[in-house]
């Protein structure tokens, strides 16, 4: 769970990392059946992350702050 705005924007790093090598294996494999084995980590790793921010981004301050205590 992402407790503040350092850590959200760690998480965002982490997707954008993980979108440039999926990029970059979209480029390079060769066999499409290689490639959906090795995307479908990497995408079930974004789709974890996403909803990570999308559960830091939907709250608000005051209300973390209440749910800390």
């Amino acid at each position: 769970m992402i407790a503040n705005d350092t850590e959200l924007q760690v998480t965002l790093d982490r997707i954008a990392w993980f979108q440039a090598q999926l990029a970059h294996l979209r480029r390079t494999e060769t066999n499409p059946a290689n490639f959906h084995a090795a995307a479908s980590g990497f995408l079930a790793e974004i789709d974890r992350m996403q909803l990570e921010v999308r559960e830091y981004l939907s709250t608000h301050p005051a209300e973390a702050a209440t749910t800390a205590s």
